[in-house]
């Protein structure tokens, strides 16, 4: 095979991939963990921009960042940051509600808080290790991790 039919092969083979690829949804993943609430609303804005470009989201909160989930959320999840007034906790309702966002505390963050589910928000719940890890690794799947 010549080399310009090889090139036009591979070119074809290239771009063939690319549209089968761009026939399947792009998934997010965000990871969450840091304490600080402008990080957090960051990680929630940018979380809703792309659902917004057409990404199926999901999210895992651990640490103190789990506190976001919780039906007596500190203050520092459901206070109003600078420009919009937004809260972490506010914008994540907001997502879960309009756009079906999945929201998940790592499976460590109730035991070691000492508490089950019901201290949850609704539509809240528990990650398995297992269904996180394959959704890390995905082909398919962006993480963001704060």
């Amino acid at each position: 095979m010549s080399f310009s039919k090889l090139l036009t092969a591979s070119a074809l083979a290239l771009g063939l991939a690319t549209t089968a690829q761009a026939d399947e949804p792009n998934k997010l993943l965000t990871i969450l963990t840091a304490p600080e609430p402008q990080t957090q609303l960051m990680a929630m804005v940018l979380t809703m921009n792309a659902i917004a470009a057409g990404a199926e989201a999901e999210m895992m909160l651990c640490g103190p960042a789990g506190d976001i989930a919780l039906k007596d959320a500190p203050e520092s999840a459901t206070a109003g940051q600078p420009p919009n007034n937004a809260s972490p906790q506010g914008l994540m309702k907001m997502m879960i509600e309009k756009s079906g966002l999945t929201v998940k505390v790592c499976a460590i963050y109730l035991p070691g808080k000492g508490a089950d589910a019901s201290i949850l928000l609704d539509g809240v719940t528990a990650a398995t290790p297992d269904a996180m890890g394959a959704s890390i690794v995905a082909d398919d799947t962006a993480v963001l991790s704060f």
